[in-house]
């Protein structure tokens, strides 16, 4: 077991655990921690208790001391100097042109830096602004760009519900919410009912999310045949998923009639029939697929087939290579017994074409054809001799 106090540093956001050492604190006690920012000031949101070794993050950072009197000043005056930084800050980001909203500037408990944090739709180079920040307070300069849920939290301000939004009142952390959520509880998809004031989807949409994907599974689709208590069939026209119940339409004498009944007292007879138009879909969506796996086939089969021509162009030259070793053994061997008159009288005509342009290459290809075309006679010969 690990002693451990909760300090947390923001009025949202997470706890953290640290050392308490011989302190003891009450819940809304202040403290003076060492973070890796440095020494920081924060509050006291849980009271000294013992936990499990597995739920400590080795080696806890330990608490300096409590909070005094000066300690709480410092802070109410780096407050007042945040307000100002911020303005400054906003007013030197105009004056470079820079395409970021500065949302919040934030001192170190110390004084030793200060950081800002801002939003932006891309990547911006703000190294000239960081200069000018640095030469205007004398001393570190950060910048950080977050996130317009981080901006929301940061500046605070009321839901469409009318109270405080969650992230700035008590939500520790962002959750992640889908429109699936949304569907789940059968709201309405407008982007303006399901959206915050951050303009993302509303974080409230996953507190139920768990009791309404329970509730859902006992619940019958719209379209589903139905049988009520007294017998009667009908199409499901719509469901409340919170009171459990559906609303059919029914035949009555003749006549078409809404009736409510609890889901627990329906019957299931038939599963609702797919529309002409979802079955179009599906379709367009399966030929698509098709359409792609064609494709990739004929890619493939493309390239399959050039392999084989480069290796059949490639046994092509092999062979064309061995005619040639072929016909250059005769030469050589007929070149080799010929009298040494022959070859003088060879070498006096390589020398007197030495003289033309091209009278070299001309008399060795025109020596070459002759002794090809002599070679070539005698390995015909035998194979239509052979074919008689």
């Amino acid at each position: 077991m690990t002693k451990v106090v909760g300090i947390r540093f923001r009025n949202t956001g997470k706890t953290y655990f640290f050392d308490p050492k011989e302190f003891t604190f009450e819940v809304g006690d202040h403290a003076i921690v060492e973070t890796a920012k440095g020494l920081e000031y924060g509050e006291v949101v849980s009271p000294v208790r013992s936990i499990g070794d597995e739920n400590v993050l080795q080696p806890l950072k330990p608490v300096i001391r409590k909070a005094t009197e000066r300690d709480d000043e410092q802070v109410k005056d780096n407050a007042r100097k945040e307000a100002s930084a911020l303005r400054t800050c906003q007013e030197k980001a105009r004056e470079h042109g820079l395409d970021m909203k500065v949302t919040e500037a934030e001192y170190a408990f110390d004084n030793s830096k200060i950081l800002f944090y801002f939003t932006a739709e891309g990547r911006v180079d703000f190294r000239e602004l960081v200069k000018d920040l640095a030469s205007v307070f004398h001393t570190r300069i950060e910048l950080r760009q977050i996130g317009v849920r981080d901006e929301a939290r940061a500046l605070g301000g009321f839901g469409p519900c009318g109270r405080p939004l969650c992230c700035s009142s008590y939500l520790n952390d962002f959750i992640a919410v889908s429109i699936k959520m949304a569907k789940e509880q059968n709201l309405a998809l407008n982007p303006t009912k399901i959206s915050g004031v951050c303009g993302r989807l509303m974080c409230c949409l996953k507190y139920e999310e768990d009791v309404y994907e329970e509730l859902n599974r006992t619940m019958p689709d719209v379209g589903d045949y139905m049988q009520t208590p007294d017998g009667t069939l009908g199409d499901v026209v719509s469901t409340n998923i919170l009171r459990q119940t559906v609303r059919i339409l029914v035949d009555v004498g003749g006549d078409k009639e809404m009736q409510e009944y609890p889901t627990s007292e329906l019957t299931l007879i038939k599963k609702r029939k797919i529309r002409k138009k979802e079955l179009s879909e599906q379709a367009a969506a399966e030929r698509a697929a098709r359409q792609a796996r064609e494709a990739q086939g004929e890619e493939g089969g493309k390239q399959q087939e050039k392999q084989p021509r480069k290796d059949r162009g490639g046994r092509r030259n092999d062979r064309g290579d061995e005619n040639r070793d072929r016909n250059r053994a005769p030469q050589a061997a007929q070149e080799g017994s010929a009298p040494a008159e022959g070859r003088s009288e060879a070498n006096a005509g390589r020398t007197e074409g030495n003289g033309n342009a091209g009278g070299k290459n001309g008399g060795n290809r025109d020596h070459r054809r002759h002794h090809n075309h002599k070679n070539r006679k005698p390995q015909s010969a035998p194979e239509n001799g052979g074919a008689n």
